[in-house]
């Protein structure tokens, strides 16, 4: 259904997006914390702000943040094939918010909803891969002086904006949310790993026990799921290109080889790194008949998808998720979710506890983003450490976990040099 105000699948499906929504937010005691005291303080009053984020129900627990805070919002996906319906439609329908998604959209209505955003004119951006910004800086540069900040979510989008800061074309300052403690270390571990690992199996119902698992990666992500997939009894395999994580995982006990040698012996291949072509045309002549290829990044360049498909004498689609491709020689090698992110493409994402402390962060970068707009140049920014330490102190009340404080002596050692042996 498109109008003016929004672009969504079918309004018919708002009362089961407030469900999901509610479901979601049963487990975002952080993020609703934050909204009660936006609510009374409205610190966004008057700020339009554009969201390209994927439409989940833990996404509108934010973008309904925001909007207590007294923002004007405007939504669209930061994936085609991550939006859920019903969450959209109950964004639209029973919250008012300009929202442009529909689950498997191409990339002609992709980018036009990008467009769409980008014609609300925002004064903030919170971004999901850095695509929003990119169609500021490439395709609405008018807009561009306009905008006091952005905040970015994912590690292959504060790579984009740190080459565009580098490159000295970064039109504002933006906050790397993705950089935050808070973020990172729980999302991208915990919150990708079991959220791929359910995407995989949901795709295809393989048992994961005794297969070789290949993973492509060893920063938070790629070592979330590499622990998530030994869990589940998996033997891993870590292809990596940086020493130190190299070293990293074959400390953790995990088998460290390059793509050409792990290529024949994988039975599921999954890709977490922010860069193109880790899986090649070499890799797929390789890897045995029955092999499964999976990516878990931002974007679906990981997997060389046309030297893939050069290669297929047949496909087929035998579950919904799963291309079955079968290659000259007779091998059949199946591609999951169009190499697109399998956990939100195949499964529901990350888990809305671990997106609690994610978009905390958002909200407050937000909040301190406009507070703070004259002392912010046009650069990449970290999460301040105030925000982070506050994230893990309310996520912590909200478990009910409490922690010591350093007594007076202790807090006085700590900053003396003095005493020794």
């Amino acid at each position: 259904m498109a109008d003016a105000a929004h672009d969504i699948a079918d309004a018919a499906l708002a009362a089961d997006g407030l469900r999901r929504i509610a479901w979601a937010e049963r487990d975002m005691p952080v993020v609703r914390g934050i909204r009660e005291r936006f609510a009374r303080e409205r610190p966004l009053a008057g700020i339009r702000v554009g969201v390209c984020l994927h439409v989940s129900g833990e996404t509108a627990a934010l973008v309904r943040t925001l909007a207590a805070a007294g923002a004007d919002v405007a939504l669209c996906a930061s994936n085609p094939l991550s939006t859920q319906d019903d969450v959209a439609a109950a964004l639209a329908v029973e919250d008012g918010i300009a929202v442009f998604a529909r689950r498997g959209e191409d990339d002609d209505a992709y980018y036009r909803h990008l467009m769409r955003v980008a014609d609300h004119r925002p004064q903030l951006v919170i971004d999901d891969g850095a695509d929003l910004i990119g169609v500021l800086h490439a395709a609405r540069r008018e807009l561009v002086d306009g905008v006091i900040a952005g905040t970015e979510e994912t590690t292959t989008g504060v790579i984009r904006l740190r080459a565009m800061e580098a490159d000295g074309v970064l039109g504002f300052p933006v906050i790397a949310v993705n950089e935050a403690q808070t973020k990172h270390l729980f999302d991208n571990r915990y919150g990708t790993g079991q959220s791929v690992v359910d995407g995989i199996v949901r795709a295809t119902n393989v048992l994961l026990a005794g297969r070789t698992f290949v993973v492509g990666g060893y920063g938070w992500c790629g070592r979330g799921l590499a622990e998530r997939a030994r869990g589940m009894g998996a033997s891993v395999i870590v292809l990596e290109v940086d020493p130190l994580r190299a070293l990293q995982a074959a400390m953790d006990g995990f088998r460290v080889m390059p793509a050409a040698e792990a290529a024949p012996l994988g039975d599921v291949f999954c890709t977490a790194t922010g860069d193109t072509g880790v899986l090649r045309g070499e890799h797929f002549d390789a890897m045995r008949d029955g092999a499964i290829i999976a990516n878990a990044g931002h974007f679906n360049v990981e997997i060389d998808l046309p030297a893939l498909r050069e290669r297929a004498v047949e496909t087929h689609a035998p579950r919904p998720h799963v291309e079955e491709l079968v290659m000259v020689d007779g091998r059949r090698l199946h591609l999951l979710a169009e190499g697109r992110l399998v956990n939100l493409a195949a499964a529901d994402g990350h888990p809305a506890s671990v997106m609690d402390m994610s978009f905390a962060n958002q909200a407050l970068s937000a909040e301190y983003a406009v507070r703070s707009v004259d002392a912010l140049d046009k650069r990449v920014y970290v999460v301040p450490p105030a925000i982070d330490e506050e994230v893990a102190r309310l996520k912590l009340e909200a478990m009910g976990i409490g922690i010591d404080r350093l007594t007076p002596d202790q807090e006085r050692y700590l900053k003396s040099w003095s005493e020794g042996t």
